[in-house]
């Protein structure tokens, strides 16, 4: 049988988050401003957020450099398990890669009856 939780060693955390824009078969549709319905740019963020957090949100690249000040509080805490969600691979026809924490810490899982396909809900791994 296949692994379920994969434990890493600090050696193997992850130093890049991977953008799926780059591989989506059209981008996402902008973002817009709730003021004016138009699509925000970086001015409207810059009040809000730091210029190098607008840029990882804006960029095409496939792959984005974990800043080392955010890989330093990372490894407070991590590595932390790896979980593969054998049950959603199986109802949506895939096997890789597995679907883990992330390294923000958010789970990417689907809870029970959350996903939906084929008309009929799907029992996500917890």
């Amino acid at each position: 049988m296949t692994a379920t939780k994969i434990l890493l060693d600090e050696s193997e955390m992850p130093r890049r988050w991977y953008n799926l824009v780059p591989d989506l078969p059209s981008p996402p549709p902008p973002v817009l401003h709730p003021g004016t319905l138009q699509p925000i740019g970086p001015d409207d963020l810059a009040p809000l957020f730091p210029m190098a957090l607008i840029e990882q949100e804006v960029t095409t690249e496939r792959y984005v450099d974990i800043p080392p000040e955010v890989l330093d509080v990372y490894r407070l805490w991590r590595p932390s398990p790896l979980f593969r969600a054998h049950r959603l691979e199986k109802a949506l026809g895939t096997h890789d890669p597995p679907v883990a924490v992330r390294p923000d810490g958010a789970r990417a899982h689907a809870r029970a009856g959350g996903l939906r396909r084929g008309g009929a809900a799907v029992q996500g791994d917890r």
